[in-house]
């Protein structure tokens, strides 16, 4: 089915599916025109809006838990991201002693060896590899901690999930949104170098182009962030949705000056939707559970 958009300009355009969640020139004026992506009839009404009110659930033991609200206060999504707790001891429990049985036995046959030498070399390679062993056997027995989005408390009805990619991250970290078929709707990137000066996320459209940056809001309270601390949540953490082409602010997400984590996802200053408000919401939650805040 073709994709009907309006330009800003009147004009009017029936379009391939081929287009859809792609950014095209019109051809009258020269304008971006964001085309809907395939799946907008099927969003559901919770994600039609642009303000979303969060608030993290403590003292939940299984999982990092949200819910979302509407500005009148009606709870709309609730969120959840779980710990697994005693997988990822035994993981860790297993990978440790895998390490410490490597490092014995590289001592021994060092030792049994009979030289200076040998048990000089020994020791730095049995740590070595006991390192390498501990992290070979560790992470294949962890678990990914996925994201589900769901409009029920008990969980029993997904619309939107953020998937882990790597279980272990290093210099970056990839995560995929899915919408509640399991369709890509988004691919979020977060290179860690960028967090020495700004803290900054990539979000990419599921063709790979780039479809915004969210980062710290300002480069001068990042610096002093870094310097100072959150100076009892005078210096909180907030971040800017920016268009990737223009540098225009699309949003804010911002955490309120509150004892408890509440925030305010805020996309009014985006009124033609360039961003998916699911793919908004999404990285909203990272913002706060992948940062670790």
């Amino acid at each position: 089915m073709a994709a009907r958009v309006q330009c800003g300009c009147g004009a009017t355009y029936d379009l391939k599916d081929e287009y859809a969640g792609r950014t095209v020139k019109c051809p009258r004026c020269g304008a971006a025109i964001q085309v809907p992506a395939a799946s907008s009839p099927a969003v559901q009404p919770a994600f039609e809006r642009n303000v979303f009110l969060l608030r993290q659930k403590h003292l939940a033991l299984t999982a990092e838990k949200y819910v979302v609200f509407a500005e009148d206060g009606a709870p709309i999504i609730y969120v959840k991201r779980p710990y697994h707790h005693l997988r990822t001891a035994l993981a860790a429990l297993a990978g440790f002693a895998a390490g410490v049985v490597t490092l014995v036995v590289v001592i021994v046959l060092a030792v049994a060896v009979g030289n200076d030498i040998a048990l000089a070399v020994g020791v730095p390679v049995g740590l070595v590899g006991a390192v390498v062993v501990a992290i070979a056997v560790g992470v294949p027995l962890s678990v990914k901690r996925h994201v589900t989005f769901c409009l029920d408390e008990e969980g029993q009805n997904a619309v939107l999930t953020v998937i882990q990619h790597e279980k272990i991250y290093f210099l970056k970290a990839n995560y995929t949104v899915t919408d509640g078929e399991g369709r890509p709707v988004a691919l979020l990137r977060k290179k860690y170098i960028y967090d020495i000066f700004r803290k900054r996320w990539d979000c990419f459209r599921p063709d790979g182009s780039l479809w915004c940056v969210v980062r710290e809001d300002s480069f001068i309270l990042s610096l002093m962030r870094r310097f100072l601390g959150p100076l009892f949540g005078a210096l909180r953490t907030n971040f800017i949705f920016t268009d990737p082409a223009s540098g225009d602010v699309l949003g804010e997400f911002n955490r309120k000056f509150t004892i408890l984590d509440r925030y305010v996802l805020d996309m009014t200053a985006d009124p033609s939707r360039t961003i998916d408000r699911r793919v908004a919401l999404a990285i909203g939650v990272m913002l706060d559970t992948g940062e670790k805040r």
